[in-house]
């Protein structure tokens, strides 16, 4: 088991990792909407804290150096499912034709009270091609 750090993500802001790294697999914490750089959360503005939280998701998955289409589960949790259609366009403009599974689960409330969070898991699959079965 490996911890993954990366200065391209905020730090963490209680007792966990940014990431654990085991064997083939990575269990990315929740990325909430923190710029790395300069610390600052993104409040009352969806598009930008939705990008923010990808984009940190990404550079960790980078960091431990995976692939963004090693994705393959992602949770999104949202203070405001209202916000649902914007959050959908900003996801598929990062993932394109990647689709990895996703639930996304309204709350009540989110860490320093951010309108969204996002984790994700990957699973490197060593060259192998997803299958897609239509049944």
């Amino acid at each position: 088991m490996e911890y993954i750090f990366t200065n391209s993500a905020p730090k963490a802001i209680g007792p966990y990792s940014q990431a654990i790294k085991t064997d083939n697999m990575l269990f990315i914490s929740g990325q909430i909407p923190i710029e790395p750089k300069t610390g600052e959360i993104i409040y009352n503005n969806i598009v930008s804290a939705t990008n923010i939280a990808i984009t940190n998701v990404l550079n960790i998955v980078s960091a431990a150096g995976f692939d963004k289409e090693d994705i393959v589960k992602i949770t999104i949790y949202l203070k405001n499912m209202e916000n649902f259609e914007k959050i959908n366009e900003i996801y598929s403009s990062f993932f394109n034709e990647h689709k990895p599974a996703r639930a996304v689960v309204e709350v009540s409330n989110l860490p320093k009270n951010v309108d969204i969070e996002i984790e994700a898991i990957c699973v490197k699959n060593y060259g192998v091609t997803p299958e897609v079965k239509n049944t």
